[in-house]
């Protein structure tokens, strides 16, 4: 399931630092704008622990993990809507995602410049929106036209769609981000068909400084009073540090490092697991001798098309799913032992499947 999370920011607030923590990949990084001009595409582990005790029960030959992908894009600036800073390409880049990590500078550094010569998280959330806002604007005002004219031969369906659409613009007009929008049965397909920059959901990312990283700043106060009036998520890091903390392979060491610093984990662990929360996605697990692996879906799927996330066979000759809690199979430590105690159910298409579900599945192809 190929969702992704875009890290967004102006230039220069620690983007391609924290994705350089978050994968494999390398985007180069350096003191000055548009060093990142390609995204960078990384595909992340998600940390579960739930994995780890699975596997210590069933000892497969392989584990394998869910991940989610990031994508590190370009640093945006003010006028990008018109192309400044190859403003163009860097939006059409945050449209294919799904989700946005927003970074913010919420630390001082005379050595690290900021393109408007001062930090101040607030005022850089809303240069970033702006130029969102511009550009669905633009995106609107197309829409508005192909519809205003059906809209104009008395079409009762196109009359109403337009109403709505005057009813986004000065929404977004007005500096709020069409994500606000309470979303409707007739609304929600509209909003979804015109791939709206700010309908994405976000998470803010507070890039501090070593001292902060525990307790937050002042900056951090005041984008943690934005987000809760907005209705998003923050979360503290510090880029910095998390690079510091990727060198360690030992995970003794770098436990040390991380208790030395009054942390109970890295701040990339934490990230990955609410982006992965951002994008709507849940876990389960098939467990078996030759392989424990977390699979990803979206929450509210059924057990067929959990199914299909293994194979399309799965879902078109699904028959049923036998499903265990992984509360169950942890309690009883096998999934015999479960089955003794009469704890794996027997379900079929209508299941909703819950994150966590340890599954096998029968079916006919």
């Amino acid at each position: 399931m190929a969702l992704q999370c875009g890290i967004v920011g102006l230039p220069n607030v620690g983007k391609s630092t924290l994705f350089n923590c978050l994968s494999n990949a390398k985007a180069q990084s350096a003191n000055f704008p548009f060093c990142t001009i390609e995204p960078n595409l990384g595909v992340i582990t998600v940390p579960d622990p739930r994995l780890n005790k699975l596997a210590e029960l069933v000892q497969p030959q392989n584990v394998l993990p869910t991940t989610v992908e990031i994508v590190d894009i370009a640093g945006l600036v003010k006028g990008a809507s018109k192309g400044e800073g190859l403003g163009n390409k860097f939006l059409g880049n945050i449209r294919t995602t799904d989700a946005i990590i927003h970074v913010l500078r919420c630390f001082d550094d005379d050595n690290i410049i900021h393109v408007d010569a001062s930090v101040d998280p607030i005022r850089d959330k809303e240069v970033i929106d702006m130029e969102l806002q511009l550009r669905d604007l633009e995106s609107l005002e197309a829409k508005k036209e192909k519809v205003g004219k059906a809209a104009r031969t008395g079409d009762k369906i196109a009359i109403k769609e337009l109403e709505f659409y005057d009813e986004l613009k000065d929404i977004l007009m007005s500096g709020n981000n069409a994500r606000n929008i309470e979303t409707t049965e007739f609304n929600k397909p509209l909003i979804n068909d015109l791939q709206l920059l700010t309908s994405k959901p976000v998470l803010y990312v507070c890039n501090v400084d070593e001292a902060s990283v525990v307790k937050g700043n002042a900056y951090v106060d005041k984008v943690s009073v934005m987000a809760e009036a907005e209705g998003s998520e923050i979360i503290v890091i510090g880029a910095g540090i998390e690079s510091d903390i990727a060198e360690f392979d030992d995970l003794e060491e770098r436990a040390m490092f991380l208790q030395d610093l009054g942390l109970e984990e890295a701040g990339v662990a934490k990230l990955i697991r609410t982006a992965y929360k951002l994008l709507d996605l849940q876990t389960y697990f098939t467990a078996g001798v030759k392989e424990v692996r977390a699979w990803t879906i979206r929450k509210g799927f059924t057990a067929p098309q959990a199914a299909g996330v293994i194979h399309t066979d799965f879902e078109k000759g699904f028959i049923r799913a036998e499903v265990i809690k992984y509360e169950d199979f942890i309690s009883f430590g096998s999934e015999n032992a479960v089955k003794e105690a009469g704890k794996l159910s027997v379900e079929g298409k209508d299941y909703i499947v819950q994150d966590g579900d340890v599954m096998h599945f029968r079916f006919n192809v």
